[in-house]
């Protein structure tokens, strides 16, 4: 059986103040009224039987993502009782599915991007997941085409090729300079690192209990317990104590047997106000509008955004991000938006758990 699991756990600091502790981006109706969680599930239609599609998010947020996922029984989502990164996320989820069936491949997908057109992801799913039928020892990761040499994501560079669609992986890049990312893409052997993944269940357990023996040992207890009445107990008593660490610094840059299937998609990271503006038409005057009413005179650039319906009204800006939530407004900007999760900080001390 092929399994989906899709990463919904981040809290999206840089999307406040719609996102929230309590509410987070990726079941934000923002994207044409439907959360980016729902759309990610979307995109599985034809490819993954319902019965194989898991969200492991954070316990708090497990009634929200039910809420939004009415297809989805309770059995198919994995609840964290707190974020100890990917690695984490991974090893649990691995060691829930194969208690569910262990002879499995399984996919973990992310929750946070716009991804068109589908066939083309589709058909880049369907190859990895040949590709690990085919040579089960091998760890699967999906590289995005460049189109400009960003310095926020991380690259992979493609090695030989291995056949079916699929080339080995030589290097995993951290997030370089603007310079180094240009020499990335001019090069043509470079893609950026999608998080995204495909591999046999139990690959990726060996690989875990050879490069993360504590967490290996700690998801196998909690997943002993999946689907009896202790469960939450155990998950609770160990999944804290588990070391936090990505899964790219625990595995992919460790294993001998990686290997990249080029997805030439458009891959939008919607991390943070911008992003959002890109998924929206503009007016004449390059104004958007997101769930509100938008007045704006001598005004351009400007990104406006309600949850109720909410007029926002506008004289003389330029290149502007407006959010109003009954809770918070926020006011900047467009090319200070990264430094909205300096802001949300600052917030924390002033107004302890009030805002956030």
């Amino acid at each position: 059986m092929r399994f989906a699991v899709i990463m919904a756990g981040g809290s999206g600091t840089r999307l406040w103040p719609m996102s929230t502790r309590l509410r987070p981006k990726q079941l934000l109706r923002f994207i044409g009224g439907q959360s980016l969680l729902s759309i990610a599930v979307g995109r599985l239609r034809g490819l993954i039987e319902p019965a194989g599609v898991y969200v492991c998010t954070s316990a708090n947020y497990s009634d929200q993502v039910l809420a939004d996922l009415a297809m989805l029984p309770e059995s198919q989502v994995i609840g964290e009782p707190m974020g100890r990164d990917t690695a984490n996320a991974v090893a649990l989820s691995a060691a829930v599915l194969a208690q569910v069936q262990p002879d499995s491949a399984m996919a973990i997908l992310t929750a946070d991007h716009i991804i068109e057109p589908l066939d083309v992801f589709q058909n880049a799913l369907r190859t990895a997941f040949d590709m690990v039928d085919q040579y089960p020892e091998y760890l699967v990761t999906f590289g995005i085409k460049p189109t400009h040499p960003a310095t926020g994501y991380g690259y992979v560079e493609r090695g030989t090729e291995l056949g079916s669609g699929a080339y080995k992986v030589t290097a995993f890049k951290e997030k370089p300079v603007e310079a180094v990312a240009r020499q990335y893409v001019q090069s043509g052997k470079y893609f950026w690192n999608s998080g995204m993944f495909v591999w046999k269940t139990q690959t990726i357990l060996k690989q875990l209990q050879t490069h993360l023996p504590q967490s290996y040992e700690g998801v196998m207890k909690i997943a002993a317990a999946w689907g009896t009445g202790d469960f939450k107990r155990v998950l609770a008593e160990i999944y804290p104590t588990l070391p936090k660490i990505s899964i790219d610094y625990a595995v992919m840059e460790k294993s001998t047997h990686v290997a990249m299937v080029p997805m030439p998609v458009n891959w939008l990271d919607v991390g943070n106000w911008n992003s959002v503006a890109a998924t929206v038409s503009p007016d004449a005057a390059a104004n958007r509008a997101i769930g509100c009413q938008l007045a704006s005179l001598d005004s351009s650039e400007v990104l406006a955004i309600s949850e109720n319906d909410h007029l926002i009204a506008t004289i003389g800006l330029k290149d502007m991000v407006i959010v109003h939530t009954p809770a918070a407004t926020l006011i900047c900007p467009a090319s200070k938006t990264e430094q909205i999760k300096q802001l949300v900080a600052q917030i924390q001390q002033q107004y302890p758990e009030k805002y956030t």
